[in-house]
C-alpha cells in the first residue's frame, strides 16, 4: 500500500476514535426501570399480593392438608406475608394518588426484608446457632413443681422452632423463606424505583 495511502486510513481511524470520544456519555437506563416504566403501575402491588397470598396457601396447604404442624416462628412469617398481601391489594385502590401507591410498593420492600430477618433467625434456631424464644416450646424448665408438670402433660404444648418436619432437597422451609423474601424485597424496592422514576417523567 502506498504510504500516503496507509497515512490517509490512519488519519481516518484517528478521527472516528476522536468524534466517538466527543460524543456526550449517555448513561444507559437500566433493563429493570425501563421496562418497570412501561407498565401499568397496579401490576407492581398487584404481583407482590398475588405472590404472598400464593405462599400463604402452600403454608396453609401444607399445615391442614398434610398436617405440618406451624412452630411460632412460622407463623411470625407467614404474618409477613399476609401484611405484605394487605399493603399490596391496598395500593391497588384507583383513588391512590401514585406517590402515595410507590410508598405502599417501598413498605412491602420492608415488610419483606423485616419477614427475611425472622426467617434468617428461624434458619439459625433450627440449627443451633442460638437459641429459641420462649414462646417456641420444645423445653421443661428447670425448676418445676409436680403440678405444673402434670398440667403440661396433659396440655397441648407449642411445637418446638428447631423441629424440622419437612425438607427440599435437604433444605427447611424457613430456608427457602430466606431467598423468597430477599428476592420479593428486591422486586418491591425496584418497583418503587420504577414508579417514583415513571412520575418524574
Amino acid at each position: 500500500m502506498p504510504i500516503h495511502a496507509r497515512f490517509n486510513v490512519t488519519n481516518l481511524a484517528i478521527g472516528t476514535l476522536g468524534a466517538r470520544a466527543a460524543r456526550p456519555h449517555i448513561k444507559p437506563m437500566r433493563w429493570a426501570d425501563r421496562n418497570i416504566e412501561t407498565l401499568d403501575p397496579r401490576l407492581i402491588p398487584g404481583a407482590i399480593a398475588l405472590i404472598s397470598l400464593g405462599a400463604l396457601a402452600i403454608a396453609f396447604t401444607a399445615e391442614f392438608g398434610f398436617g405440618l404442624e406451624p412452630c411460632v416462628l412460622c407463623r411470625y412469617q407467614q404474618a409477613a406475608y399476609a401484611a405484605a398481601a394487605a399493603v399490596g391489594l391496598t395500593a391497588l385502590a384507583p383513588p391512590l394518588s401514585p406517590y402515595a401507591r410507590t410508598l405502599l410498593v417501598a413498605l412491602c420492600g420492608a415488610v419483606f426484608l423485616a419477614g427475611a430477618g425472622i426467617a434468617f433467625y428461624h434458619v439459625g434456631v433450627e440449627q443451633h446457632w442460638w437459641g429459641s424464644l420462649g414462646a417456641c416450646g420444645g423445653g421443661i424448665p428447670g425448676e418445676i413443681s409436680l403440678a405444673d408438670l402434670k398440667a403440661q402433660l396433659t396440655t397441648k404444648q407449642p411445637k418446638a422452632c428447631d423441629e424440622v418436619d419437612w425438607t427440599l432437597f435437604g433444605i427447611s422451609m424457613a430456608t427457602y423463606n430466606v431467598g423468597m423474601y430477599l428476592l420479593m424485597t428486591a422486586f418491591s424496592l425496584i418497583g418503587a424505583r420504577g414508579l417514583l422514576r415513571a412520575m418524574d417523567r
